[in-house]
C-alpha cells in the first residue's frame, strides 16, 4: 500500500459528535447513540464498536423448474426517453449481536455499490434493543427474549414481537431471524399479517418493533 493510499484512509471527521469521538471524549457506541447530536458518520460507528453484517435476500431470479431463487439485490427499471435506466436496491442488517443492532437500504447502479450504500445507512440507523427474561416464571437473569410485546406496521405487513420463555428460540422467517440474533435475541414469537412476501416492509416493520420497546422501557 503507497503512502497516498494510507493517506486516503485517514478519517477526518466533520461533525461535532465525530470529533469527539476522535479524541477521546465518547469512547462508548451507547454513548453515541444518546448524544444530542445524531450519528451522520458511519466511520463513528467504526471507531466504536465491531459490528457483524447480514445481507438480506429482498431480490429474485427465476429458477430452474420453476420458482424464484432469492438474491441480494432487487433490480429495476425505469423508462426515460432515452430508454431503460436501472437501478440496484440491496437492505443490510448490522448488529453486535448484544444489544445493538441497525437496518440499512441502499440503492445504486450495481449489486456491490448498493450493498455498500445499505450498509452505510445501517450504521446510521442503530437502535438499542431491550431484552427480559421472556416469561414471569423465569426468575433467573437470563435475558434472551425481550421484555414486552411489540408491534408496528409498514405498508401492509404488520409484524408482532411476543416475549418467549427460555429454550423457545426464534420463531420468525430467516430474515427476521438474522435481524433478532443480531440484537442478541433468541427467543421470541413472531407474529405477521399481510404481504410479508415484500421482505423489504417485512424487515422494516420488524425492526421498527424493536424500536417501539425503547420508548416504553428506556
Amino acid at each position: 500500500m503507497s503512502d497516498r493510499d494510507e493517506a486516503e484512509e485517514v478519517w477526518n471527521p466533520k461533525t461535532k459528535l465525530g470529533k469527539k469521538v476522535a479524541n477521546g471524549q465518547i469512547s462508548n457506541i451507547k454513548d453515541a447513540m444518546n448524544a444530542d447530536q445524531p450519528i451522520m458518520e458511519p466511520e463513528i460507528v467504526d471507531q466504536l464498536i465491531n459490528l457483524n453484517e447480514e445481507v438480506i435476500l429482498i431480490g429474485g431470479t427465476p429458477g430452474k423448474g420453476g420458482g424464484k431463487r432469492r438474491t441480494v439485490s432487487k433490480r429495476t427499471a425505469r423508462m426515460h426517453k432515452s430508454g431503460a435506466r436501472y437501478n440496484t436496491k440491496a437492505m443490510v442488517v448490522v448488529g453486535d449481536k448484544n444489544n445493538v443492532v441497525g437496518l440499512g437500504y441502499g440503492e445504486a447502479n450495481d449489486t456491490r455499490a448498493a450493498i455498500e450504500s445499505a450498509t452505510r445507512e445501517a450504521k446510521l440507523n442503530l437502535i438499542e434493543v431491550q431484552h427480559g427474561s421472556g416469561s414471569w416464571e423465569d426468575q433467573t437473569e437470563h435475558t434472551s427474549s425481550i421484555p414486552i410485546e411489540s408491534s408496528a406496521k409498514v405498508g401492509s405487513v404488520q409484524v408482532s414481537l411476543k416475549p418467549a420463555p427460555k429454550g423457545t428460540g426464534l420463531a420468525a422467517s430467516d430474515d427476521v431471524k438474522k435481524l433478532l440474533e443480531l440484537g442478541g435475541i433468541s427467543d421470541v414469537w413472531v407474529q405477521t399479517q399481510g404481504k410479508t412476501q415484500t421482505r423489504e416492509n417485512l424487515l422494516k416493520a420488524s425492526f421498527e418493533a424493536l424500536e417501539n420497546i425503547n420508548e416504553v422501557v428506556k
